[in-house]
C-alpha cells in the first residue's frame, strides 16, 4: 500500500536503542535461547549488519561471512493504544518475536509485514536474521544452467538480492538485518486499511481513481480533492468508498528532457479527517516498434523520446540507505547530466518510496526490473511462486501512482544467461515472466510498458538490432567506435561498460599517492567472472584505439599521462557513440549506460565515484545528453554531416557555423548557415551545404597531403545558448605541445568561473579543484576560444577556488 498519512493517527520510527549480538553458531533459536554472556553491540536501524561492523571500524576484508552466521536485533518500545508495527524489509530469513513469542516468519527480503500490538505498555522485540547459506544447504533441484556473475549458485532459491553476492564488481557485504525502516502506529477514530490511486490520460485528459478501504466513520461524508477538482466517493461495501474526477485544468507529466514533470496533490476528506495521499502525475506512455515492427521507441504524451541514462546502484551498497538524502544528490546528478532515465537492474532491488518520489519530482523515468537475474528460478515450486507474486504485487501497490514507473521488465540477463549457453528456447522461456507478471501488471499498472527480459526482443534475446539489448559492441567486446552503428541497436537498456578511472583526488583519497601501484587498485578494477579479461583491459583497447598509445609502457613510464589517457579515452568514446546514436536517421532510441555510481571505491563502471564525485565519463555523457546537442558524424565519401538535434518544447532557431583548422589553430575553411529545428525534432546539414562545393572536410578521398587536422562546428541560438562538436580527421593526440592555455577565476552574482582560452586547440582538458566542483570538465576548447566553466563550492566555508587545469594535448595551469 502507498504510504498515506491520517489525521488522528500517532506514527513513530522505532529507529533508536537497537543492538545486536552475533550467533556465529546459529544455535539460539529463540530469545530465550540467548545466554545471558551474549555480546549485545548499539547499532541503527534501518541498517545492515555490514553497516553496523563497519561503524565499529571494521574494513572489508575484516568482516565475517555474513551469509554464513545468525544476527539478532532487539528494541523494545511503549504504546499508549492498540497499534501495528508495520516491517518494510527484513534482509533475508527472518524470525520476529513479540515479548518472546514468534509473531511472523519471512524469507522474502522484499516483502512488507504488519503485526497487530493489541495490548497497550512496555513491549520487547527480537528479531532473528538466520544463515542464508544453511537455508541453500537445505534446498534441492538441479537447475537447468548457472550463471558465473552470482554466487553461491544456490540463491535461485532465496529471495533477496545479489547486491554483496557479486564478486566481480561489488563489495563482499551481502544483506542481512533490518534494511528498510520499522515503524509503530496508533489508529485514531479512522483507519486507512488500503489506498489504491490511480492517475490515467484519456483523450489527453487527465482523469484520477481512488479506491479506500477503512474503517471507522462509516457513514461520514467523504470527498476526493485534486488539481482545484472535487468529487464525492461512492460506497461500495461496507468498508469501501471509490471516487473518480478529472481535474480540468491539469498539465501532464512530462520527462524534463521534453517539458515539466507536473505533480498534484491528492487527498481525501471523511469527516473532520483528511487522508494526505501524496502527489501523482498524469501522462500517457506507448511503445513505438516502428515500420518493421522490430523497434523499441517510448512516445510520452505522444512525444517521441531518446531515453538515456543510467543503471542504478543504491545509493549505499553496505546499509542500502534510500532515504531521500541519500538519493537525492545522485538522482540530481542524473538530471543535471540531461538524463531521463534511470534503470533499476535486476541484480539490485526495489528502491524506497522516496527514490520514486524523487523521479517524479525530477522528471526521470523509470525502468524498473523485478528483482531476478541470471538464475534459472524455481517457479515451479508453489511456495516460491507464491512469494514471489506477492513481492511483485506489493511493489506495484505502493508505486501506483508514480507516473515516473514507465518500464516494467522480467528481470535482467535471465533469458540470454540461458541462451548464451547455447539451451533452446523452450528450456529458457518461464510462464511466470511470459503470463503471469503481465497479468499482475495489467490488473495493477495497466499504464506502464512490459517488457519480459533485459534484453529481449531478437531471434536471441541478445541480438541488438531487435528489442531491447545490453550493446557491449563499443566496449567489453572491443569493436571499433563504427560498430554502434552497423549493430543496428533498436534500445541500449544496458551499454558502454568501462573500468571508468576517478579523479586524482580520489585515487589518492582511497589508494595512496601511487594508485596504480596498490594492489587493492588492480583487484577493484570492474571484471565479469569468468571472462579473460577485465574491463581495465576493455580500456587500454580504446586507449590504443583513439591514442596509439602503448598503455603498459605509459603505466611504468608516466602513470599520470596513463591515467589521464585512460579517462579520455573513456569520454571520447562514450560521447561519439551517444552522438551517433542520437544523429537524425538513427535506429536506436534508447541507451542507458552501465552503470550510474560505484559500488565501492576502485575503477568500477560507475560514471560517479563511489563517492558521488563525477568522472570523466559523467562529463561526457552530460554533454551527449543534452536536450539541445550538436553532433558531427564523419559519414565517409558522403562527408561530414552535422545533426542538430531539439528535445524540448520550443522550436529552436540560430545559426551553425563549420570551421577546419590546420596544425590545431591556423584557419583552413569557415562557413555558416541559419537553422531551426521544430520540436522534438532533429536537422542535419552535409558539410557541402556550408561550402557550396566541394571540400574533403572527412578527409574521405585523400587527394594530396591532409588540408587540416580539426573541424569544429558551433551553434548559436537566437537565445544566445551555444554548442560546440569536434572532429578529428586524423585521430585525436595526446603529445604534450604549448598551446597558450590559460585559466582566470572571474566572479559573478553566482559565484565562481573558471575562464579557460587556448591559443591552439585543446583538447580533453580537465579541472580538479578539491575545494569546488567543476560543471563540466573533459571538454575540448577551440582555437582562439574562451569557455567559461561553473565552479560550485564543495562547502559552505570555503573562499576562493584554487586547483589545475590540464589539457591532454598540452600544459598544465594552476588557478587561484
Amino acid at each position: 500500500m502507498m504510504r498515506a498519512r491520517v489525521d488522528g493517527e500517532k506514527r513513530q520510527r522505532l529507529d533508536a536503542g537497537w543492538t545486536f549480538a552475533i550467533d556465529e553458531a546459529c544455535e539460539w533459536t529463540e530469545p530465550s535461547a540467548i545466554p545471558g554472556a551474549a555480546s549485545w553491540r548499539a547499532t541503527r536501524v534501518p541498517g545492515t549488519l555490514a553497516q553496523a561492523l563497519f561503524a565499529e571500524g571494521a574494513r572489508f576484508d575484516e568482516l565475517p561471512p555474513l551469509d554464513a552466521i545468525d544476527v539478532w536485533y532487539k528494541t523494545s518500545f511503549v504504546n499508549s493504544a492498540p497499534a501495528e508495527l508495520r516491517l518494510h524489509g527484513l534482509a533475508t530469513l527472518a524470525d520476529v518475536y513479540l515479548d518472546g513469542r514468534l509473531a511472523l516468519r519471512s524469507d522474502n527480503m522484499f516483502h512488507a509485514h504488519r503485526i497487530e500490538v493489541a495490548t497497550q505498555g512496555a513491549h520487547e522485540l527480537h528479531i532473528r536474521f538466520r544463515s542464508v547459506e544453511r537455508e541453500i544447504a537445505t534446498k534441492s533441484g538441479r537447475a537447468r544452467w548457472r550463471p558465473r556473475m552470482i554466487t553461491p549458485a544456490g540463491l535461485r532459491h532465496i529471495r533477496t538480492t545479489a547486491l554483496g553476492r557479486l564478486p566481480g564488481f561489488a563489495p563482499p557485504t551481502p544483506p542481512v538485518g533490518p534494511w528498510r525502516e520499522i515503524e509503530l502506529i496508533e489508529h485514531g477514530a479512522l483507519r486507512l486499511r488500503n489506498a489504491d490511486m490511480r492517475a490515467s490520460v484519456h483523450d489527453g485528459r487527465a482523469n484520477l481513481r481512488v479506491a479506500l478501504e477503512i474503517s471507522g466513520l462509516i457513514d461520514a461524508p467523504a470527498r476526493l480533492v485534486c488539481g482545484g477538482a472535487e468529487a464525492p466517493f461512492t460506497r461500495v461495501a461496507d468498508d469501501r468508498i471509490i471516487a473518480e474526477l478529472s481535474p480540468p485544468d491539469a498539465r501532464l507529466w512530462t520527462p524534463h528532457t521534453h517539458g515539466e514533470p507536473h505533480l498534484y496533490d491528492v487527498a481525501a476528506t471523511i469527516g473532520a479527517h483528511r487522508i494526505d495521499l501524496g502527489r501523482t502525475g498524469f501522462r500517457d506512455i506507448r511503445v513505438d516498434r516502428g515500420a518493421d515492427g522490430a523497434g523499441f521507441a517510448l512516445r510520452v504524451n505522444d512525444m517521441p523520446l531518446f531515453c538515456r541514462g543510467a543503471c542504478w546502484t543504491t545509493a549505499d551498497a553496505v546499509s542500502l540507505a534510500g532515504g531521500r538524502e541519500d538519493c537525492a544528490p545522485l538522482l540530481r546528478a542524473m538530471r543535471d547530466a540531461g538524463m531521463n532515465m534511470v534503470r533499476v537492474p535486476g541484480v539490485t532491488l526495489y528502491e524506497s518510496d522516496d527514490f520514486y518520489a524523487l523521479c517524479d519530482e525530477l522528471g526521470l523515468l523509470v525502468w524498473q526490473d523485478f528483482a531476478f537475474a541470471n538464475f534459472d528460478y524455481p517457479f515451479q515450486d508453489a511456495a516460491f511462486r507464491a512469494s514471489v507474486e506477492r513481492e511483485a504485487t506489493e511493489f506495484l501497490a505502493r508505486t501506483r501512482s508514480s507516473p515516473s514507473l514507465a518500464v516494467l521488465c522480467g528481470g535482467s540477463e535471465v533469458y540470454q544467461q540461458a541462451s548464451m549457453l547455447g539451451l533452446a528456447e523452450a528450456k529458457w522461456r518461464s510462464p511466470f515472466f511470459d503470463e503471469t507478471l503481465p497479468q499482475l501488471i495489467e490488473a495493477q499498472r495497466p499504464d506502464a510498458i512490459y517488457v519480459e527480459s533485459s534484453p529481449s526482443g531478437g531471434p536471441l534475446p541478445f541480438h541488438a538490432d531487435v528489442g531491447v539489448s545490453h550493446y557491449y559492441g563499443v566496449g567489453a567486446y572491443r569493436r571499433g567506435l563504427g560498430d554502434a552503428r552497423r549493430a543496428n541497436v533498436r534500445f541500449a537498456s544496458e551499454c558502454l561498460g568501462f573500468a571508468n578511472i576517478a579523479d586524482d583526488a580520489a585515487l589518492r583519497r582511497d589508494f595512496g599517492d601511487d594508485p596504480l601501484a596498490s594492489p587493492l587498485f588492480a583487484e577493484r578494477i570492474a571484471r565479469d567472472m569468468g571472462a579473460m579479461q577485465t574491463f581495465g583491459d576493455v580500456t587500454e583497447h580504446y586507449m590504443r584505439l583513439l591514442y596509439g598509445c602503448d598503455p603498459s609502457a605509459l603505466r611504468a613510464s608516466d602513470p599520470q599521462v596513463y591515467l589521464d589517457i585512460a579517462r579520455a579515452a573513456v569520454a571520447e568514446t562514450m560521447e561519439t557513440t551517444i552522438g551517433e546514436w542520437r544523429r537524425g536517421g538513427s535506429t536506436t532510441h534508447g541507451a542507458i549506460v552501465w552503470f550510474l555510481k560505484d559500488l565501492w571505491p576502485g575503477a568500477g563502471w560507475g560514471v560517479l565515484d563511489a563517492h558521488g564525485e563525477p568522472k570523466s565519463a559523467y562529463h561526457a555523457l552530460a554533454r551527449a545528453f543534452r536536450p539541445l546537442s550538436l553532433m558531427l558524424t564523419d559519414e565517409g565519401v558522403n562527408g561530414l554531416f552535422a545533426h542538430l538535434r531539439n528535445d524540448g518544447p520550443q522550436r529552436v532557431e540560430g545559426e551553425i557555423s563549420l570551421a577546419c583548422y590546420r596544425d590545431g589553430h591556423v584557419p583552413v575553411m569557415r562557413a555558416s548557415r541559419s537553422v531551426a529545428v521544430e520540436p522534438h525534432g532533429v536537422a542535419t546539414l552535409r558539410d557541402a551545404e556550408f561550402w557550396g562545393g566541394f571540400f574533403d572536410t572527412a578527409l574521405a578521398y585523400n587527394f594530396g597531403p591532409p588540408s587540416h587536422d580539426l573541424t569544429v562546428a558551433r551553434f548559436i541560438g537566437a537565445n544566445g545558448v551555444e554548442r560546440e562538436a569536434f572532429h578529428f580527421p586524423l585521430g585525436r593526440s595526446a603529445a604534450k605541445s604549448q598551446l597558450g592555455l590559460t585559466a582566470e577565476i572571474e566572479e559573478d552574482g553566482n559565484g565562481f568561473l573558471l575562464a579557460l582560452s587556448t591559443t591552439i586547440a585543446a583538447q580533453s582538458v580537465s579541472i580538479e579543484d578539491e575545494l569546488f566542483r567543476p560543471a563540466e570538465s573533459w571538454l575540448h576548447i577551440a582555437p582562439g576560444a574562451t569557455r567559461r566553466i561553473r565552479l560550485v563550492a564543495r562547502s559552505a566555508d570555503v573562499k576562493r577556488p584554487k586547483g589545475v587545469a590540464r589539457a591532454l594535448n598540452g600544459e598544465t595551469i594552476r588557478y587561484g
